[in-house]
């Protein structure tokens, strides 16, 4: 008998990193030399400390056995505390905290555990693609809200039709925004989320990882910031971009009671949780010293402006975004009308310059490129030099 795949399954694409993986070994083995800019995986070394806690626990052999999927009391502690000391919001570690396999592990469980076959999910477009993807795979209908860079790439809720709003169970939020690099410069949006939940009913999972990869004085803000918040919102967070701790995968959620719970009993049928000496790495990276994120900030910024320039030079002008670890640009006029996944395996596959194509992020990123900044400013540059030869050859064609 062969396997046939569910039809949730079946109706996904194929995972772009996973199809940009593949024309990067294809690229590879063609002999050119590869610069990847497209996942969002940090090249810069976890900290010093944190790899020390991780060696000091594995040494402990009560490590190896069994981790629970509620998370190790300490760790805990201290998410609610670091919690503390940058929202100014207090959280129980009991019932208001949930250690992660990483935010991508959590946001997807969420809607699995939540989820009916046929309720509703609002989902951000362009969006990280679990957003989505998650929500399928839970049998979910997906309701898309576009994002347009002429509205600063902000949902506008009050246009969401009534009868969307009283079919989704799950409001989903990403700011600072994958893949667009948007931040909130209020709190109306966020506010205007609670309204929304309030009328409808519906809880509001708002995805934070990029909440200290900020630059030029910019702060991010937290949804539990706003009084009642907690009531209807749960908040996902990462040390994967903030610690440079992305292979470890570990992260966490914070926020409604009801929503933490359910999602930890769900969790519980399915994985034993995090490894302990993974856990105790993140307590020495959450209580420890945070210089190293100012540091990462200002590696990321000198980046990001120097990767602007080349570009622009290239011909390519892009915005300059005030957080995350992203360019997010529309396609060279050269390349529109092929479209941006043609255009990014043309750099690949030509030129061994790996980018997010916009498509990959739903159909209101079509148009536009994604590109990590998660190579040392030289390669940044050389990439940019490649991405011109490929619009000055788009052009002469």
């Amino acid at each position: 008998m062969k396997p046939i795949p569910s039809q949730k399954l079946s109706g996904l694409p194929p995972y772009l990193f996973v199809r940009l993986h593949a024309l990067k070994t294809q690229a590879a083995a063609a002999g050119l030399p590869i610069i990847d800019l497209g996942q969002g995986s940090p090249d810069m070394p976890s900290p010093v400390h944190v790899v020390s806690a991780l060696k000091n626990a594995a040494d402990q052999p009560w490590t190896h056995r069994y981790p629970q999927t509620q998370g190790l009391p300490e760790l805990r502690q201290a998410i609610a505390g670091w919690y503390q000391r940058r929202f100014n919001v207090v959280l129980d570690p009991e019932t208001e905290v949930l250690p992660l396999v990483g935010s991508k592990e959590g946001i997807a469980h969420l809607f699995m555990a939540l989820l009916e076959p046929g309720q509703g999910v609002l989902v951000p477009s362009p969006c990280y693609p679990v957003h989505y993807n998650g929500a399928i795979l839970a049998g979910a209908k997906v309701h898309l809200m576009a994002l347009s860079e002429e509205n600063g790439f902000l949902p506008d809720l009050k246009k969401i039709p009534a009868v969307c709003g009283r079919r989704s169970k799950i409001l989903l939020l990403n700011y600072p925004n994958n893949p667009t690099g948007a931040v909130l410069k209020d709190l109306r949006l966020l506010e205007d989320a609670l309204a929304f939940s309030r009328r409808y009913g519906c809880l509001i999972a708002y995805d934070n990882a990029y909440s200290e990869l900020v630059f030029d004085g910019y702060k991010a803000p937290s949804i539990l910031q706003l009084p009642q918040a907690r009531s209807c919102a749960v908040e996902f967070h990462s040390l994967s971009k903030s610690y440079s701790m992305a292979g470890w995968r570990i992260g966490f959620v914070v926020g409604n009671t009801e929503a933490i719970s359910h999602l930890g009993k769900f969790k519980g049928f399915l994985d034993y949780g995090i490894p302990a000496f993974v856990q105790l790495a993140a307590v020495a990276a959450l209580n420890g010293p945070q210089d190293y994120i100012a540091t990462a900030c200002e590696t990321y910024r000198k980046r990001r402006d120097a990767l602007i320039k080349a570009l622009a030079a290239a011909g390519w002008e892009i915005p300059v975004p005030s957080a995350t670890i992203y360019l997010w640009g529309r396609l060279p006029p050269a390349a529109r009308k092929a479209g941006s996944l043609a255009f990014a395996e043309r750099l690949i596959l030509e030129h061994g310059v790996v980018v997010s194509p916009g498509v990959g992020f739903g159909p209101h990123g079509e148009g536009y490129i994604r590109i990590s900044l998660v190579a040392p400013q030289a390669q940044l540059e050389e990439a940019a030099r490649r991405i011109g030869l490929a619009v000055a050859e788009l052009k002469s064609c």
